[in-house]
């Protein structure tokens, strides 16, 4: 006898918003695991997308291998690790992506996962606060979405900057046309983090006894009795424990299904047999599709400290900031990881932005502390919206609290790097219009002697970090050597086990990963409820 319906495996953004769904229905029983906490004191504060970059209690911690592509340097893979997973410490950036990325999924075989398919679920995931329910933006969604309120002449100046280098501006990037410089749209409302543990969880909890959450519960491997997912053993409290299910779901991220698929014996054989595994079912895509944005950062130094929180918010102006964040949940402490983005073309000749701005008016010292640069400064950065350099990730021994191997491969495609080359030199464009020039100073990083590919390139590979949206390790198709799932997210060749998560993603969306990520559980509640 099955102890629940579902089991599903990780609280982030997907597994939490297919919790909550589910357990809309009083007679389904289900089983929400969570390996981190419950909460962390700094979590519902934007900023911590910046103060757990680091945070164990917080973070998985996850380091990249050496790899000559970026200068055999081990890259920091953050991931969130409490109930909401990286919804909980996220840059709070809220992009939808293309109608293109959605309609090559379904161009690729996945049925049901067109623009017209998942538009209507981003409709139903939001309450954007600042829209009027056009263009198919929602407004009675459990999840509020607010644009950046904050007011700073540079950002004024940065929009006639873009007009002046000849790029368009954009009212709304989250309809079905992208393309422009904008104010970000956020996972922010009142100075508030509004991530899937505050959105989803926590309302379903107080809402559904037919809820079991269990946190501090690290999934050991799924249960198999054949060709069929009976549950799942997790360790709890130093035990090992074991739960059945009708179902289970992994929506424990581009990370960690791929290796929690891999203890379980499903993946490639040889790699199994090399750690030790019996091969319990044969599937050699487990792991492989990986795709990340690598995120190159331009830094400037600005000719007025009054438009740069590294004067403001740097000694007595961080209390004064803390007491604006208190006393109206505005300021430094409330912004994203960027409050301007740009979507744009590198050639004319496409028919939608393939590259990503952030602009932020401040610059970080040090990336693995985060601590703001001591002098005022503007920082400009750029990825690729739709990678094409493929990755993997896999396990590097049967210890399932052993960190996976993870392999960018970043820059491998001669189409990555051509994007990032040129967007590399849109930026300056951007910021070279002569409407900067009141605010312009030195380029402080690379600096103007970086100007060929090559020099670019290279600058890049020593230099970049990601933009921290693993994805495609499960990758959803039909059956073949390169996917893992089917369009209804059945594992291929098993019963009774699915993945529902970024894992799943064919390719990139375009742009920041959180809204899709939700979008993905949503739609797995529905396939679920239609079973």
């Amino acid at each position: 006898m099955a102890d629940y319906d579902y089991i599903i495996v990780g609280a982030g953004s997907a597994g939490g918003a297919l919790a909550a769904r589910l357990t809309e229905n009083s007679g389904t029983k289900v089983l929400l695991l969570e390996a981190g906490s419950a909460s962390h004191p700094y979590s519902r504060m934007p900023l911590s997308f910046g103060l757990l970059i680091d945070n164990p209690a917080a973070n998985w911690l996850y380091q990249s291998e050496p790899e000559p592509g970026t200068n055999n340097r081990q890259i920091p893979v953050p991931r969130g690790k409490l109930l909401g997973g990286s919804s909980s410490i996220n840059g709070l950036v809220w992009v939808r992506g293309q109608p293109l990325d959605y309609d090559t999924w379904a161009q690729m075989g996945c049925r049901g996962w067109s623009w017209r398919d998942v538009a209507p679920v981003f409709t139903r995931i939001e309450n954007f606060v600042d829209g009027d329910g056009s263009n198919g933006r929602g407004t009675d969604g459990p999840l509020k979405v607010s644009t950046v309120p904050d007011q700073n002449p540079l950002y004024d100046t940065l929009f006639e900057a873009a007009k002046a280098a000849g790029y368009k501006l954009n009212p709304d990037y989250n309809s079905e046309d992208q393309e422009g410089v904008v104010k970000t749209q956020t996972s922010i409302y009142k100075g508030r983090r509004m991530s899937v543990a505050h959105c989803y969880i926590e309302p379903a909890m107080k809402r559904s006894p037919n809820l079991h959450v269990v946190t501090n519960a690290h999934t050991l491997r799924v249960l198999l009795d054949g060709k069929r997912c009976v549950g799942v053993e997790y360790e709890k409290d130093g035990k090992a424990v074991q739960a059945r299910a009708k179902e289970t779901i992994l929506s424990a991220g581009g990370v960690a299904s791929p290796q929690i698929l891999e203890l379980s014996g499903i993946g490639q054989p040889e790699l199994l047999k090399q750690h030790g595994i019996e091969v319990k079912h044969e599937l050699p895509a487990v792991g492989e599709n990986f795709r990340d944005h690598i995120n190159a950062r331009i830094v400037w130094r600005v000719k007025d400290p009054k438009v740069s929180y590294n004067h403001m918010a740097r000694g007595l102006g961080a209390v004064t900031q803390m007491m604006k964040y208190l006393a109206t949940g505005g300021g430094f402490m409330s912004l994203p990881s960027a409050p301007l983005l740009a979507f744009l073309r590198t050639r004319p000749e496409l028919a939608t932005p393939d590259v990503q701005m952030h602009i932020v008016p401040y610059s970080i010292k040090d990336p693995k502390t985060r601590k703001l640069q001591d002098f005022p400064s503007m920082t400009v950065s750029v990825y690729q919206l739709r990678p094409e350099s493929l990755g993997s990730i896999h396990i590097r021994s049967k210890d399932p609290k052993a960190q996976p191997a993870i392999r960018f491969n970043f820059l491998a495609d001669p189409i990555d790097q051509a994007a990032m080359s040129e967007g590399f030199r849109m930026i300056r464009r951007i910021v070279d219009a002569p409407p900067m020039d009141v605010y312009r100073g030195e380029e402080y990083s690379p600096g103007p002697s970086v100007r060929s590919d090559d020099e670019i390139l290279t600058w890049i590979r020593h230099n970049s970090q990601t933009a921290y949206h693993p994805i495609g390790t499960c990758r959803m198709g039909p059956a073949g050597q390169r996917t893992v799932v089917d369009d209804k997210l059945k594992v291929h060749g098993l019963d009774g086990l699915r993945v529902a998560d970024a894992s799943i993603f064919p390719t990139m969306p375009s742009g920041n990963t959180n809204a899709p990520s939700i979008m993905v559980g949503e739609k797995m509640a529905d396939i679920l409820k239609a079973a």
